[in-house]
């Protein structure tokens, strides 16, 4: 699986109005980067007063610092052709998210609902909502026991042919994160039911699961094999804004590792 693929993204729709911010957010970007080959999660500020910046970027806990760096530096690279000069932005990649916006923007709750999606195919297997429910209780529980570190509080793992993962922003707390996972998980059942795969992204954390009841399958990147055309909703929080959009796009089935 590509770690650059964009999963989704989310700009406000105020642009700056001034210079002064876009070069505030260029020096930001910048510092971000810098940093992406030595730190798997980084925050920061640039600039002064009302024209101040807050930036940061997280990579997924199971990335290394080389894989880090080249999704840092490809988020970073496409930001001005996502979201152009917007005051405020989220962009997620497969393996890293960037979020910056102009400081003082009021912040929404750990747990808001930026991002969600479920896999069309339906379990058809009896047990399988029991192997879910098993798995989802050992990503829970690992997200606070596995110690944040700089990368935020990660874990992956599978159960009976269903694989989860979870992460929490870097800056959260234990139990924290382990709500923000919880209130994940309530959520993508509700939303998608019997699928068996889904992803639910919250303001501080997100989730995925994928169930193979026949083993994870090989996937020939050259046919396109694995992949699905899927209708998503998407509400993203900046700041203030929420902007709400529909979008199509092929998303690539992820086989997470023991």
């Amino acid at each position: 699986m590509d770690d650059t693929n964009l999963v989704y993204k989310g700009c406000a729709k105020q642009n700056f109005p001034d210079p002064i911010y876009s070069q505030n957010l260029k020096t930001l970007l910048s510092s971000l980067v810098s940093q992406a080959s030595q730190k798997t999660f980084y925050t920061t500020t640039s600039g002064d007063g009302q024209n101040a910046m807050m930036g940061l970027y997280q990579c997924r806990g199971d990335l290394t610092l080389p894989n880090c760096y080249s999704c840092v530096n490809t988020i970073i690279s496409r930001a001005d052709k996502l979201c152009g000069k917007a005051v405020a932005a989220r962009i997620q990649l497969s393996g890293c998210y960037l979020r910056y916006e102009v400081v003082g923007f009021k912040q929404v709750p750990n747990t808001e609902l930026l991002y969600k999606t479920c896999g069309s195919t339906r379990a058809s297997e009896s047990g399988f909502e029991q192997k879910r429910d098993t798995a989802f209780g050992m990503v829970e529980s690992g997200v606070k026991s596995g110690g944040s570190g700089d990368g935020g509080l990660f874990y992956t793992g599978s159960y009976e042919s269903v694989y989860v993962l979870g992460q929490c922003e870097g800056d959260l707390g234990s139990d924290d994160c382990g709500d923000c996972v919880k209130t994940a998980l309530e959520r993508v059942k509700a939303d998608c039911g019997d699928s068996i795969s889904g992803q639910e992204y919250l303001h501080k954390c997100y989730i995925s699961y994928s169930y193979y009841p026949y083993g994870v399958p090989r996937v020939d990147s050259s046919s396109g094999t694995g992949k699905q055309h899927t209708q998503k909703t998407i509400a993203i929080a900046v700041g203030e804004k929420v902007v709400s959009m529909e979008a199509e796009s092929l998303i690539a089935s992820i086989s997470l590792r023991r």
